[in-house]
């Protein structure tokens, strides 16, 4: 293989040769040197001008429907005063806006060049009212790409479903859990309530309503109630029972008011012997430690 893709040999010995010549094993390495052959490139002018004059036809233009035109006159660049850019034979190809004009009036140039043409020759530009296009895909095919576009469409439309019944489960959890975590919020408002009741520090009872106010609206009512005028009940009763603080001592002494009012006095209580008696005059009195043991035994 070597031999036939441009393999030189000494003496120009052809290829049968060395086929024999290694088929009998003279060969030896180093006896076959391995040489590029310079490509030889041919401008062949009169050929190429043959083959451009086979090639090319005289034929009508209406076969050909070819033009070749300058753009149209930029009217806009004319109501400005501008110079447009073919006119100073310049036309900016990095400027993407002043191409596309160039294309743009140069094809509205080859249409007003063209109609005239195409009616003169007969040939009608405008499709009639009752023309029908020839479909490219027979109705059968038309009708599987409609069922294919149906079953996706309600495969997208199951989705979108399934989608919005997590979307509503998860929402459905959230107001689960806010609604939980309100009434714990009421309870704990009601359940500080009561003890602010009961401790004295407040006098109303709307919270047993069931309609108080959570939150900052239960404590600013609570507030609003310790920064009333005057002691709450709680701290009535303590001055009523202990007084008021002060002096202490001589409390219970006579004064002459005291001593002149006699309207608590009771005979019957003052002049009693032995203690306190119950009806009929006997004296209350409790038996003794040993006489509960004998009785108790006895039951």
């Amino acid at each position: 293989k070597r031999l036939e893709h441009g393999v030189t040999t000494p003496n120009h010995i052809s290829v049968t040769q060395l086929q024999e010549a290694f088929a009998k094993g003279l060969l030896k390495p180093g006896m076959n040197v391995l040489v590029d052959k310079s490509k030889k490139f041919v401008n062949n002018v009169d050929g190429m001008k043959q083959c451009l004059a086979d090639l090319r036809k005289n034929l009508p233009w209406v076969e050909r429907l070819d033009l070749t035109n300058l753009p149209t006159e930029d009217i806009l660049s004319k109501v400005e005063g501008k110079v447009p850019a073919l006119a100073n034979g310049e036309v900016n190809a990095d400027d993407d806006f002043q191409r596309e004009m160039f294309f743009y009036r140069q094809a509205q140039a080859t249409v007003l060049e063209a109609l005239p043409l195409l009616n003169k020759h007969g040939i009608a530009t405008k499709r009639p009212d009752d023309y029908f296009a020839e479909m490219a895909k027979s109705d059968q095919q038309m009708q599987k790409i409609r069922k294919k576009l149906i079953s996706k469409q309600m495969s997208l439309e199951k989705s979108e479903k399934a989608k919005k019944l997590r979307e509503q489960r998860k929402f459905g959890k959230k107001v689960q859990v806010e609604v939980i975590q309100k009434r714990q919020k009421e309870k704990k408002a009601m359940m500080s309530a009561v003890k602010k009741y009961q401790k004295g520090m407040t006098d109303k009872l709307d919270f047993l309503d069931g309609d108080q106010k959570t939150g900052k609206d239960s404590s600013d009512g609570s507030k609003k109630a310790m920064n009333k005028k005057g002691p709450n009940a709680k701290r009535k009763y303590k001055d009523k029972k202990f007084g008021f603080g002060g002096k202490k001592s001589g409390k219970k002494w006579n004064t002459k008011e005291s001593f002149n009012d006699v309207s608590g006095f009771r005979a019957k209580v003052a002049h009693a012997k032995g203690g306190k008696k119950g009806k009929g005059g006997k004296q209350n009195k409790r038996p003794g430690k040993s006489v509960r043991k004998k009785m108790k035994s006895r039951s």
